[in-house]
């Protein structure tokens, strides 16, 4: 699969997308900069809750977000409740 891309840039290239800093998006995910920053290049494991919301704050899917595919579209969300 030659699309497969590591996390490290998609976080990278969302965040810019976004016009957003690693200060701001470690504020949304309650870090520190640093932290966020270890995200981006994955000397840090990204959580799976700061996972979904990273996701839900790019309006991307996990797996887009993994690098797993190419299509950024959101899965629709469950109307279980």
């Amino acid at each position: 699969m030659p699309w497969v891309i590591k996390m490290k840039y998609r976080l990278r290239e969302l965040r810019k997308e976004a016009g957003l800093s690693q200060k701001q998006v470690a504020q949304y995910l309650a870090c520190s900069q640093s932290a966020y920053s270890r995200y981006e290049r994955e000397k840090s494991i990204l959580y799976a809750k700061d996972a979904v919301k990273l996701a839900d704050l790019y309006h991307v899917s996990l797996d887009y977000l993994a690098g797993l595919t190419v299509r950024r579209d959101p899965y629709p969300r469950s109307r279980r409740k």
